[in-house]
């Protein structure tokens, strides 16, 4: 089973393979969906790397994730054409050999023998496209397999890395699948909620002071500062926060909009997110 972080505030991570997305000639879905998959669950990202078809490229950022301990979805190159790196890269990142994955190749055999069928031919085990597929089903050795609704090829995890395709029609099911079957300890419960205040005319140098005694004080709050310069409502400003439990947010939020006063700050408008 896939080990969760030990650390009580785990890190949730996303790896977004393929040239296709760096050149352009598609979209990231991948990003956006997993901000919300994990919001739903209480949970946020930490952070994100977007890696092209470069196999070292691949294995250094698989490796450091392995080495991490983080939670970490990673998504796209696990097909079996010549650009698909990842399976190998994870192998290599782990020092590991890859091997054929007796209940994921039965998976595919499954999906090869119902697509004959609803062709009107005979599934051929031995024909050569249907032994190139069952290289969708070779994962580094020790791998445990992430079921696919969609067409039944499954994904891999090894350890607290997990691995999916990057089609976000079989992708995102799996990513639910995951957080919901091996992380169900790590969803939160309590609410969430996101308060701030538009703050006209300050340096974020001179709020700095303020934001990092509001975290050294209300344990588990984070103080959020994001700027802007053409904003359509507010022009220039920075919208300061923080964002946590309500339990702390509502005390961590009286003592910013406190430092701020005595700041002499120009405060425009207050917001709250949950």
């Amino acid at each position: 089973m896939p080990t969760p972080p030990s650390n009580a505030a785990p890190r949730f991570g996303l790896i977004i393979i393929g040239d296709e997305i760096l050149s352009g000639k598609r979209a990231d879905k991948h990003l956006p969906k997993v901000i919300e998959l994990l919001k739903a669950r209480g949970l946020s990202l930490d952070y994100a790397e977007y890696v092209g078809d470069s196999p070292e490229r691949i294995t250094a950022t698989l490796k450091r994730a392995f080495a991490s301990g983080d939670v970490v979805f990673s998504t796209g190159g696990i097909g079996a054409t010549p650009d698909d790196h990842t399976r190998q890269c994870a192998a290599n990142a782990l020092g590991l050999e890859l091997a054929l994955h007796p209940q994921a190749a039965e998976l595919i055999r499954q999906r090869m023998q119902d697509l004959a069928k609803e062709q009107g031919s005979v599934y051929e085990a031995d024909h050569p496209d249907n032994q190139h597929r069952l290289n969708m089903a070779v994962f580094p050795v020790g791998a445990e397999i992430i079921p696919n609704p969609y067409n039944r090829i499954a994904g891999f995890s090894w350890g607290s890395v997990h691995f999916v395709p990057g089609f976000p029609v079989m992708a995102w099911p799996m990513i639910e699948w995951v957080l919901d079957t091996h992380y169900p300890q790590l969803h939160q419960t309590a609410s969430w909620i996101e308060q701030s205040v538009i703050v006209f005319g300050a340096m974020e140098a001179t709020l700095t002071p303020l934001m990092q005694d509001i975290e050294r004080r209300h344990i588990g709050i984070k103080v959020f500062s994001l700027p802007s310069v053409d904003h359509p409502e507010y022009g220039r400003h920075i919208e300061l926060g923080v964002k946590g439990d309500p339990a702390r947010v509502a005390p961590a939020y009286a003592d910013l909009l406190a430092g701020l006063h005595r700041l002499n700050a120009n405060l425009g408008p207050e917001l709250v997110q949950k």
